[in-house]
């Protein structure tokens, strides 16, 4: 499945919008990830531990949105996006959405 941010792609045309489409992931911070992590604060710099668990909630979340589109008859996800959210003081939301469409290739271009 190709997964675009832009809203076209070249050499393809757009034959068919599906609609919407999203994946949805929550991730708890644990409390020894907490600990550590507000240890490094002290220090500065990058905390590893939440890198770690944003980047595994991002590739889960594109995951999910692929397997979402897929489901719909989609070919392609256009327009891409990320969004993220902290719920309570120990969990984050992360969404990527887009639009769920078919594409084939532009004999034309």
């Amino acid at each position: 499945m190709l997964v675009a941010t832009t809203e076209t792609v070249p050499g393809y045309r757009r034959v068919q919008t599906l609609g919407q489409v999203f994946g949805v992931v929550v991730r708890s911070r644990g409390l020894g990830g907490n600990i550590i992590a507000s240890l490094r604060t002290i220090l500065g710099g990058e905390i590893h531990e939440y890198t770690q668990l944003l980047e595994e909630a991002r590739r889960q979340a594109v995951d999910r949105l692929v397997a979402n589109g897929a489901a719909m008859g989609a070919n392609a996800i256009l327009m891409m996006r990320f969004d993220s959210s902290e719920i309570g003081q120990m969990m984050s939301e992360i969404v990527a959405y887009g639009t769920a469409v078919v594409l084939e290739p532009d004999h034309a271009a």
